[in-house]
C-alpha cells in the first residue's frame, strides 16, 4: 500500500484458528472481563455510596478503578467478538479509537499511581499537614492532571503513529499496539516516534523512582511508630498500593523492555494479555483484601441490598 490513504482496515493477530481454541479463548476472555468488571465496579460504588470513604485516597482509588475499567473495555470485548466471528479486520477508525484509547487509560493510569504514593507520603511522613496539603481542591486538581497528562501523552503518540504507519496492515498483536504499528512505518519519521516512546519510558522511570523514593521515607516513618497496631495500619494502607505499582510496572517493562531478538508473535501476545489484562484485573482484588474498610463497606452496602430485597418481598406476600 503506497499510502496511508489506502488503508481501510487492519488485520490483528488472532489466538488461534482452531474453532474449539477460539471459542475457549472467547469464554476465558469473558470471565476475565467480567471479573474485572464487577470488582471494579464494586470498589466505585462502594466509595461514592460510603461517606466514610470520601477521604483522598478513596477518591484517587475511585479514579484508578475508572481507569482500569476503561483500559480493559479497549482491548477485551473487540477480542472477544472477533473470536466468536471468526474475524481478524479491524477498521481503521477502529484501530486509531484503540491506541488512543489504551495509550491514554494506561498514562493517566500511571500518573495516578504516582499521586497516590505522594498521598500516602504526605499522610504518614507528614500527618499534620495532611489535611491541608491534600485538600478537597488540591485532590481534584491532582487527579484533573492524572487525566489530561493521560489525553496529551495519548495524542501525540497517536498522532505521530498513524503519520508514518502507511506500510502494510497486518498487526503481530490482539490489539492495536504502537510498537507493533511502528513496524508499518514506510519513512524514516519512525524515529521520531521511537524518540518520543524513549522519552515517556524515561518519564515513567522518573514516576517510578519517585514512588521508591517515597516509600523508602514512608517506610522509614512506619518503623519509628512506636504502637504496633498503628504500624500495622499504615503499612495495610501502603502495600495494596506498591503491589498495585509493582505488577503495572513490571509487566508493562516486560512488554516493552525485553530484546527484540527473543521476541515472537506469541511471546508478544501472551506478553501482552499480561500487562492489558492482568492489572485492571487484580488492582480491585489486591486493594480489597487488606483493606478492612473497603471491605466493610462492600459488606455494608451488599448486606443492605439484600435486607431490601428481603423486606420487598416480605412486603409482596403480605
Amino acid at each position: 500500500m503506497s499510502n496511508q490513504t489506502a488503508v481501510t482496515e487492519f488485520l490483528l493477530l488472532g489466538f488461534s484458528d482452531i474453532r474449539e481454541l477460539q471459542i475457549l479463548h472467547f469464554v476465558v476472555f469473558l470471565l476475565l472481563y467480567l471479573i474485572s468488571l464487577l470488582g471494579n465496579l464494586l470498589i466505585i460504588t462502594a466509595i461514592a455510596l460510603d461517606r466514610h470513604l470520601h477521604t483522598p485516597m478513596y477518591f484517587f482509588l475511585m479514579n484508578l478503578s475508572i481507569l482500569d475499567l476503561g483500559s480493559i473495555s479497549v482491548t477485551i470485548p473487540k477480542s472477544m467478538a472477533s473470536s466468536l466471528t471468526n474475524t481478524r479486520s479491524i477498521s481503521y477508525s477502529g484501530c486509531v479509537a484503540q491506541v488512543f484509547l489504551f495509550f491514554f487509560f494506561a498514562s493517566a493510569d500511571f500518573a495516578l499511581l504516582t499521586i497516590m504514593a505522594y498521598d500516602r507520603y504526605v499522610a504518614i511522613c507528614q500527618p499534620l499537614h495532611y489535611e491541608t496539603v491534600m485538600n478537597r481542591t488540591a485532590c481534584v486538581q491532582m487527579a484533573t492532571s492524572a487525566w489530561i497528562t493521560g489525553i496529551l501523552s495519548s495524542a501525540l503518540h497517536t498522532g505521530i503513529t498513524f503519520e508514518i504507519s502507511c506500510g502494510g496492515n497486518v498487526v503481530d498483536q490482539f490489539f492495536c499496539e504502537i510498537p507493533q504499528l511502528l513496524n508499518l512505518a514506510c519513512s524514516d519519521l519512525y524515529l521520531i516516534e521511537v524518540g518520543f516512546l524513549i522519552f515517556s519510558s524515561f518519564l515513567g522511570l522518573s514516576c517510578f523512582l519517585f514512588i521508591i523514593v517515597s516509600y523508602v521515607q514512608i517506610f522509614k516513618a512506619v518503623l519509628r511508630i512506636p504502637s504496633k497496631q498503628g504500624e500495622h495500619k499504615a503499612f495495610s494502607t501502603c502495600l495494596p498500593h506498591l503491589t498495585v505499582v509493582s505488577l503495572f510496572f513490571s509487566t508493562a517493562a516486560f512488554a516493552y523492555l525485553k530484546p527484540t531478538s527473543s521476541s515472537t508473535p506469541r511471546l508478544n501476545l501472551i506478553v501482552a494479555v499480561l500487562y492489558s489484562v492482568l492489572p485492571p484485573m487484580m488492582n480491585p482484588i489486591i486493594y480489597s483484601m487488606r483493606n478492612k474498610e473497603i471491605k466493610g463497606a462492600l459488606s455494608k452496602q451488599i448486606g443492605w441490598r439484600l435486607f431490601t430485597k428481603n423486606k420487598m418481598s416480605i412486603c409482596l406476600l403480605r
